[in-house]
């Protein structure tokens, strides 16, 4: 599953985008309109991989970011 936040405000305008598989998270950041970065980590587990996703996304959400899709 992949869940894609932006961020709008003033001149900023990003995306970031996280997905969980098995014990790996991904996650796509960048500008809008731009293919951006991604970086991979691997987990001991999935539900270390899971748990580390939630706590990414609270913090997303805490600096103002808005989901805008899930996948």
């Amino acid at each position: 599953m992949t869940r894609r936040f932006e961020f709008v405000a003033g001149h900023s305008a990003k995306y970031w985008e996280i997905a969980t598989t098995g014990r790996e998270v991904r996650v796509r950041f960048g500008r809008l309109g731009t293919s951006g970065q991604t970086q991979t980590k691997g987990f001991i587990s999935d539900v270390a991989a899971i748990r580390h996703a939630q706590q990414r996304v609270t913090e997303k959400l805490g600096k103002g970011y808005v989901e805008v899709a899930v996948a």
